[in-house]
């Protein structure tokens, strides 16, 4: 993948829902302006979420997902249904088509309700306009004066670009509230990122975390120095310059901190994800739960991506064998990877999420609520690596406010 390629992740997730042959994916398709979706007169055409990443003018880099029918019906309706709401924990805005003719539905006000729930903006598009008369189109725009409401028709386009404006004014469009890194460099710092080359590291490349520092870094106009561990100290000792930052792989940590001198700040790629996706903070405050961690508990490790697990695999080997040896204790282990996250994790002591780079801070943020809602503690592979190595509090002093509370 080319550095300057948005992964999934980054980009504005916009879902489109809907009752059976409302026209979703006809809308899809006209906002858009490409055959992304199958069109069909069959109710339920739309069997699963359907992703397409691509750039959509105004908004920029997007990810558009057409979902099934909300009021499909039977066992496989009911499966295509849950598809539809676990879309929805991924979601920026959401549209919401309804047909025109029909108005509608306790199907539709259902969906509303969750949007509103799930704090999502979102947009009621009315498909279909072509079909009505002229007065009974007059007389339905006169009844929707909501600014969140449209009447399109992916037929004839009517609309379509005013719809793309609305979905576009539904996203905060500003800057991040912080980058990966830039902010807590300056123009012209040397940053040095340990990058460890082992039988778990994918062949030709680099793991995406740290691809995106060191794109971050070279944004800031700084310069980013990409060694192994077993080279760090011969590094700092011929580099001419203190680095301001050291940024390791957490698997490295305890090897990392012995050789970098306490008054050169220190974190990890992990730790810097969490804080981009949202959930440092919880992931600090709940990590000393492996304290209370006794014989025959459960934690679940969770993973965003679904990549080929190795040998010495890090969220099945590595984190259970450490989390053994750190408590003393016989802890269950169980696993999640990809899209999929428990809806109830009450059978589970903590859970603990990688960095999340595959996934959007919508969803990440969900997975943090999710558990904390039900009183699980949730926390980060970096900060929990950390803190069994005794070094949380020097790792987070690259953020202040962190570093006091600690």
């Amino acid at each position: 993948m080319s550095l300057n390629t948005t992964p999934m992740a980054n980009r504005i997730h916009i879902g489109f829902f809907g009752r059976r042959n409302a026209g979703k994916s006809s809308v899809v398709n006209a906002v858009t302006g490409q055959d992304l979706a199958v069109v069909s007169e069959i109710r339920g055409t739309t069997t699963d979420p359907v992703y397409k990443s691509m750039e959509l003018l105004p908004m920029g880099p997007v990810v558009i997902i057409d979902t099934p029918g909300f009021d499909d019906e039977g066992s496989l309706g009911d499966l295509r249904v849950k598809k539809a709401r676990q879309v929805l924990n991924k979601t920026d805005v959401a549209v919401l088509i309804v047909d025109a003719a029909e108005g509608k539905h306790p199907c539709d006000e259902e969906l509303i309700q969750l949007f509103v729930d799930k704090e999502i903006p979102y947009i009621v598009a009315y498909n279909k306009v072509d079909l009505l008369g002229d007065g009974e189109r007059g007389d339905k725009a006169d009844e929707s004066s909501d600014e969140q409401e449209i009447y399109v028709s992916a037929l004839t386009n009517e609309n379509i670009y005013e719809l793309k404006e609305m979905i576009a004014r539904s996203v905060e469009m500003e800057e991040e509230r912080f980058r990966i890194i830039a902010d807590l460099i300056e123009p012209e710092d040397f940053v040095v990122l340990v990058v460890p080359i082992d039988s778990a590291a994918p062949k030709g490349r680099l793991i995406l975390p740290q691809q995106q520092v060191i794109r971050d870094v070279l944004e800031a106009d700084a310069t980013a120095l990409v060694v192994k561990e077993n080279g760090l100290a011969e590094t700092l000792q011929n580099a001419g310059k203190k680095p301001t930052l050291v940024v390791t792989d957490s698997q490295a940590f305890e090897v990392v901190a012995r050789t970098v001198p306490d008054d050169i700040l220190l974190t990890s790629f992990s730790i810097l994800m969490a804080r981009w996706k949202g959930f440092l903070d919880a992931s600090v405050d709940a990590v000393c739960a492996v304290d209370d961690l006794k014989d025959g508990d459960t934690v679940l490790i969770s993973e965003g991506c679904t990549h080929h697990r190795q040998c010495d695999d890090i969220g099945t080997v590595k984190i259970p064998r450490w989390l053994r040896e750190y408590t003393g204790k016989d802890i269950r282990f169980e696993t999640s990877s990809g899209t999929e996250f428990p809806e109830d994790v009450t059978p589970y002591k903590m859970v603990i999420h990688c960095g999340g780079c595959m996934l959007n801070e919508r969803e990440v943020r969900y997975r943090m609520k999710c558990s904390l809602d039900q009183g699980v503690p949730f926390t980060n592979y970096g900060v929990l690596i950390a803190y069994l190595n005794g070094i949380l509090k020097r790792c987070v002093k690259v953020f202040p406010y962190l570093y006091e509370k600690l």
